[in-house]
């Protein structure tokens, strides 16, 4: 028997609640209780016992899903005034067997939030992109092959700011990514931690 694989188990069936049933219920500043709400209701996210904010859902070892509503901000853990707040979500998926991409996570987005927060992000200005040339060389010379690795890019839209990254191995080929939407205010300190890595 042939065992599916891990974006048709759980990313998959999400197109059919999306286009029934609109867009996402919780985002990127509503309440953690909304979100958390939200997530009990979702039909692929609804947490096992004990999860609440962080959803894992696992097909083999080669193929994982994780979905996490976080009440810092992306980038470097800072404290945060308001910890009923959600300040970023995290979609993030791992696939040894068919690979990783851009657009994977893309599409794993509009699955997830409908297609009013996917139409923002396929809108939204590219605010930074790496690495750059100087990066890679960098990376190079300082044995630092993670640096070279990452390919991200940072967009801000009407409703929210994107972060999105994917790690290739030294082949090119890619099998980690994520993706993170996160509120427009924390742009500014993410791109410049992500300038000064």
């Amino acid at each position: 028997m042939l065992k599916k694989s891990l974006l048709q188990v759980v990313i998959l069936p999400l197109a059919f609640f999306i286009s029934n049933h609109g867009a996402a219920n919780a985002l990127p500043g509503q309440s953690m209780e909304e979100v958390e709400t939200w997530i009990k209701a979702h039909p692929t996210l609804r947490p096992r016992t004990g999860e609440r904010f962080l959803v894992t859902k696992t097909d083999t070892p080669a193929q994982r899903f994780s979905f996490q509503a976080m009440v810092s901000a992306p980038g470097k853990l800072t404290f945060s005034n308001n910890r009923n707040l959600s300040r970023a979500e995290r979609i993030s998926m791992y696939d040894a067997i068919n690979g990783m991409s851009i657009d994977k996570l893309k599409e794993s987005l509009r699955r997830i939030y409908g297609l009013d927060i996917y139409q923002d992000f396929r809108q939204a200005k590219v605010m930074y992109e790496y690495p750059n040339r100087s990066t890679i060389n960098a990376a190079r010379f300082a044995g630092t092959p993670i640096q070279e690795a990452l390919k991200g890019e940072l967009r801000v839209g009407s409703r929210y700011a994107y972060w999105v990254v994917v790690a290739r191995a030294r082949n090119g080929k890619a099998f980690t990514g994520q993706m993170t939407v996160f509120l427009k205010s924390d742009l500014d300190k993410l791109k410049e931690e992500l300038r000064n890595r």
